[in-house]
């Protein structure tokens, strides 16, 4: 787990009433706080939420007030603070009385934003060993320092205008800027109007500070912004990472406003440069556990300092999209709501979850609600590979290598594996598309009878194709191309003929199959191949290559 470096107040200091407002703290603010973990009214009725023992403060969405006060009751030891919407008197008071903070979360706010933003303080507060900067090495500190200097409300912004860290508000605080801390989107009105005005496009074009005035009739205060550029290795055009925003308050800006701004920019170029290419210490063990990283891996060692049972049996998940990559704050989200000790992490366009002590029939079952909700609430077409159950954390690596190969093969033949397949399922279509993959990339593994026979009959190449799928049965071939079942008769003939030999003998038909994929487009491999307008699809054993002879005579 993470070194508890921080304690309660600073968190909710950082996070400011906008997100957060703390009702009580028994124990005071001292405390040391080093993750979070969430409980749904799912997990409680289930039986299934996480003790307090696997995490120091506690998101609880939707759980009803008499059931977080049984789950609270429950716990062998309080957790440092919970966090509600619209916290019950009565919950309020059980709390109290075990010990634990109640921090009230704004009713508008997105759960996952308050996650990610927890989270986000947590790995990158001053931890690494990094020389100061002014103002702090986190986002946090650099957004107060900034708006310290500037007199105004600080927001930072990455490229897609989801806010990373932000300032203490004040009671001047416009809509705009509070639903942007929420994760809310701002008024349509105030965004069509910056939009209107090429704000975005200035911001990302260059680094002058850009100013925004002041539009009553929108409730929106006067801003500035400048926008945040890294430069990475040799890349001459520095590449366009986010937004630094000021609003003013009651105060008008400080005269040397936009030099503090241009400042900031640098600075928090530098404190995202260093986010992206020095991850947390927990986020290093999670790749480690994964394989993806270069460095020895003691299984043991990793296992301890996530807190989990390296002996256990265990499930891996591997998430892809075709585009865009898929919200690995929103996957992490969902994770550990539904298991407090999930471990994720992502890589390229792909995230893995680790899920400790678990089998498969209940992992399945947490995939596809993932799947489903992602798909009609964001519109994402997400697929997911699972391997389940492995016997232990040492097995995670190569699975993960695995499923890499299935998401590979997958891209190679969309439609071929389901949206949700597992490693057992994927597997026979996986290696045959590799072998077939090898067999095309050398030609001489090619018969050559096979580029012959394509070249001067395609349909009766189809034919072949078609009738070693479907293991010799001429009745199913004839009703998969829609002839008559002595038309098929005849093209085998005509094809023994020309490739002079005979379809009984189980090794030519192998080699004859192989040849065949070998040299068709891409395509999924489990759907009929070419002239999909004459074929229909036949059954799920379609696919597979035939070792013997016949099942039915011509």
């Amino acid at each position: 787990m993470r070194a508890a470096r921080i304690r309660l107040g600073e968190l909710l200091l950082a996070l400011d009433r906008t997100m957060v407002t703390l009702q009580q703290a028994p124990r005071g603010l001292d405390l040391p706080v080093a993750s979070v973990a969430l409980v749904d009214a799912d997990d409680v009725r289930l039986g299934i939420a996480p003790s307090a023992g696997n995490a120091d403060l506690f998101f609880l969405l939707g759980v009803p007030s008499d059931d977080a006060v049984r789950w609270l009751a429950a716990q062998p030891r309080p957790p440092v603070a919970v966090f509600v919407k619209d916290p019950a008197p009565e919950l309020v008071r059980h709390a109290i009385a075990r010990g634990a903070a109640v921090v009230a979360v704004d009713p508008h706010a997105r759960w996952e934003r308050l996650y990610r933003l927890v989270n986000q303080f947590f790995d990158h507060r001053g931890d690494h060993g990094d020389p100061p900067l002014p103002g702090g090495t986190d986002l946090f500190g650099l957004a107060q320092s900034i708006a310290d200097r500037a007199r105004g409300m600080v927001s930072i912004e990455d490229a897609q205008s989801h806010v990373l860290a932000y300032s203490a508000s004040s009671e001047e605080a416009d809509e705009l800027r509070r639903l942007s801390i929420l994760g809310r989107a701002g008024p349509p009105e105030h965004l069509a109007w910056i939009g209107q005005w090429g704000i975005f496009d200035a911001l990302r074009a260059g680094r002058d500070v850009v100013r925004v005035a002041e539009r009553p009739e929108l409730g929106l205060r006067p801003r500035m912004a400048v926008g945040i550029h890294l430069r990475s290795g040799a890349r001459r055009t520095p590449t366009f990472a986010g937004t630094i925003w000021l609003q003013q308050g009651s105060a008008p800006f400080a005269d040397d406003a936009e030099e503090v701004l241009r400042g900031g920019a640098v600075l928090a170029a530098r404190v995202l440069g260093r986010m992206a290419a020095t991850p947390s210490t927990h986020t290093l063990r999670v790749r480690e556990l994964l394989g993806l990283s270069d460095t020895d891996t003691d299984i043991g060692a990793i296992a301890r300092e996530l807190g989990v049972d390296a002996d256990s049996r265990a499930a891996l998940i591997g998430f892809g999209t075709a585009a865009p990559t898929p919200p690995a704050d929103v996957i992490a989200l969902s994770a550990t709501a539904f298991r407090a000790d999930a471990q994720v992490a992502s890589a390229g366009d792909r995230v893995y979850v680790v899920l400790p002590e678990i089998g498969a029939p209940s992992v399945t079952s947490w995939v596809r609600g993932v799947v489903g909700t992602l798909r009609r609430e964001a519109g994402l077409t997400l697929h997911a590979v699972i391997a389940a159950p492995l016997p232990g954390l040492a097995d995670v690596a190569a699975s993960r290598a695995e499923i890499d190969r299935v998401f590979d093969s997958a891209a190679r033949h969309p439609g071929a594996i389901g949206q949700i397949t597992s490693l057992a399922d994927a597997r026979a279509t996986v290696l045959l598309d590799e072998i077939v993959a090898h067999v095309a990339g050398r030609p001489g593994l090619v018969d050559p009878r096979v580029r012959t026979l394509r070249e001067k009959d395609p349909l009766l190449a189809e034919t072949l194709h078609a009738y070693l799928d479907g293991f010799g049965d001429i009745a199913a071939v004839a009703s998969r191309m829609h002839v008559h079942p002595n038309t098929i008769r005849y093209r085998v003939r005509r094809i023994e003929t020309l490739l002079g030999t005979s379809l009984d003998d189980p090794d030519d038909r192998l080699v004859l199959a192989l040849g065949l994929r070998a040299t068709e487009s891409a395509q999924p491999l489990n759907a009929p191949s070419t002239s999909s307008s004459n074929r229909s699809n036949a059954s799920s054993r379609s696919s597979s290559i035939p070792r013997s002879g016949p099942g039915s005579s011509r």
